[in-house]
């Protein structure tokens, strides 16, 4: 399974990367959308640690809308979705393969938003960067094994890509209050109040859309779409 889910992850990040597609846009996006509200920053003035990484992780949600869009439109533009569920490899290995490359492509979209909020919205990485780090990657994979799995229910139909954009947000809500809530401690370099409890929410739900997305993905890719 884990070979097979390897090999369809490295497979999609090449042809999103080659085709310009998908990790070009979201870094675009994000970038824009870090500008923008870079505007509104009173000229002498900072803006909000919790502001600049509420911002942060708003590009990071819009660049995971973007990623997996394309990430699943990839099979869809060449009819191959029906070539991989026809072929050996198992449901779950698209799955995994399909939130490692996103979790590769939304990694390296934030390492271009991070210097671009430093820079636009004046922030500095003054708190733990292990707590940095370990927020970034727990709070990532949650996106992720969501996305993959949403990913699959927004495509074949070009009416039904808003869905994933309309179901995504509401249901990442507790990661994302949870990753602003840490990476503000991280630009502020004051501990956020119940660390460890909202340490606990990510990895929580983390666990819950992993869990989710191997009982229901194989249902949701195999349907008619």
């Amino acid at each position: 399974m884990l070979k097979r889910s390897v090999a369809i992850a490295k497979k999609d990040i090449v042809l999103s990367v080659a085709g310009g597609q998908g990790l070009t846009q979201a870094m675009l996006l994000g970038l824009l959308l870090i500008f923008v509200f870079s505007l509104s920053r009173p000229a002498g003035q900072l803006i909000d640690p919790q502001a600049a990484s509420a911002i942060f992780w708003l590009a990071s949600s819009f660049g995971l809308v973007l990623v997996f869009n394309t990430l699943f439109s990839i099979e869809e533009s060449n009819e191959a979705r029906l070539g991989l569920l026809s072929s050996p490899v198992p449901p779950h290995s698209i799955w995994l393969g399909k939130g490692v490359a996103g979790f590769g492509l939304l990694l390296c979209s934030q390492l271009v938003f991070l210097p671009a909020t430093i820079v636009f919205l004046g922030q500095d990485i003054k708190g733990s960067m292990s707590v940095f780090m370990l927020t970034l990657l727990a709070a990532d994979w949650g996106l992720v094994s969501l996305g993959a799995l949403l990913g699959a229910l927004s495509q074949g139909q070009a009416a039904r890509e808003s869905l994933l954009s309309v179901i995504l947000f509401p249901l990442l809500l507790p990661i994302l209050l949870g990753a602003i809530t840490m990476m503000t401690s991280v630009f502020s370099g004051e501990p956020a109040m119940d660390e460890s409890s909202w340490l606990g929410i990510i990895l929580a739900s983390d666990a819950l859309f992993s869990g989710a997305g191997l009982i229901l993905f194989p249902f949701v890719y195999s349907g008619e779409q």
